[in-house]
């Protein structure tokens, strides 16, 4: 596993200050559910800035969206607070990671990282948890699909959506609290109930990633294998984290376009692309931050199961 890898574009071309990422996490063996636990504790809650001018800027962002579009819910959403890695005798695939999540809402993300001033909230660090500890920053996330004739599943981005109209990006959303009847901390908590909490926060970060994939492209959820985690990936602008999963379809691509037309959650996009290696390669370029990161841990990925691939030719031939 390793971490704070960062990317833009393609050298020698102009880099769409959009597109630039950060990798805060990268597992590219890929972690089943029982090597990806959570510790969800009020300690990785957002802590509030201390310049009260900027704080009241959150309400005033919100209550201005709120004139615009009646309809915005303020829904509940695990923000993101950083991880811990354990190995086991130093072999990486032995290797589990603990996510770090507090509780934050769509009010508190759209008055702090999608502010004008969201620059402003940060803190000079190094440390990412401490970089961000004044941000709201939901923990997104995204799938990378591949169906059984071996394509990606992408999707272009709707136009009246509120983040990046026209983009594309990976199949996705967030992990819901709500899902679980969390709406706050309940502090009261004993030791017994905080460990049986923390795994069913943790399922539901594979759960969640399982529902986004049926709601957006139509595919029923007996089609897809199990997901696993590859990383957690960060837009440089807006600061934004998102944990991507890989994930197998048994259907092809003609019957996932089929099925598509009728997604529950269509509206967020206006067109389905099922792509190649090469041409998702391209296609990320034109990806926000935090999506062009995930496919930067989808080839990261890929290239691990090539190399060990070839390792395991290697030794048979030896």
């Amino acid at each position: 596993m390793t971490s704070t890898l960062a990317g833009t574009g393609e050298s020698g071309g102009p880099v769409d200050p959009r597109n630039a990422f950060k990798l805060l996490l990268s597992c590219p063996s890929g972690l089943p559910p029982s090597r990806v636990s959570v510790d969800f504790h009020p300690s990785y809650d957002r802590i509030p800035h201390p310049d009260a001018n900027l704080e009241d800027s959150i309400n005033e962002i919100w209550n201005r969206r709120l004139e615009e579009n009646p309809s915005l819910y303020n829904g509940k959403k695990f923000r993101y607070a950083g991880h811990a890695l354990r190995h086991v005798d130093g072999l990486d695939q032995e290797s589990s990671v603990c996510l770090h999540l507090g509780l934050t809402d769509y009010r508190t993300f759209v008055g702090t990282n999608l502010n004008p001033l969201w620059e402003k909230f940060l803190i000079p660090s190094e440390d990412d948890s401490v970089r961000c500890q004044h941000t709201s920053s939901p923990l997104g996330n995204g799938a990378i699909v591949e169906t059984s004739d071996n394509r990606i599943l992408v999707l272009q981005r709707s136009y009246n959506v509120g983040e990046f109209p026209g983009y594309f990006v990976f199949p996705g959303g967030h992990s819901e609290p709500e899902e679980l009847g969390i709406s706050d901390h309940q502090n009261d908590k004993g030791l017994t109930q905080a460990a049986d909490l923390n795994r069913k926060v943790s399922q539901e970060m594979f759960d969640g990633i399982i529902r986004e994939v049926v709601e957006e492209i139509g595919v029923p959820a007996e089609s897809l294998t199990d997901p696993v985690f590859i990383g957690i990936s960060c837009r440089e602008m807006n600061v934004r984290p998102t944990a991507f999963f890989f994930l197998k379809c048994n259907m092809e691509s003609k019957e996932i376009y089929q099925v598509y037309s009728r997604a529950q959650d269509g509206f967020e996009s206006t067109q389905l692309y099922t792509v190649s290696r090469d041409e998702l390669r391209k296609m990320a370029l034109r990806m926000p931050g935090c999506h062009h990161g995930g496919y930067t841990l989808y080839e990261l990925m890929i290239q691990t199961v090539e190399d060990a691939r070839q390792s395991s030719v290697s030794t048979m031939i030896a």
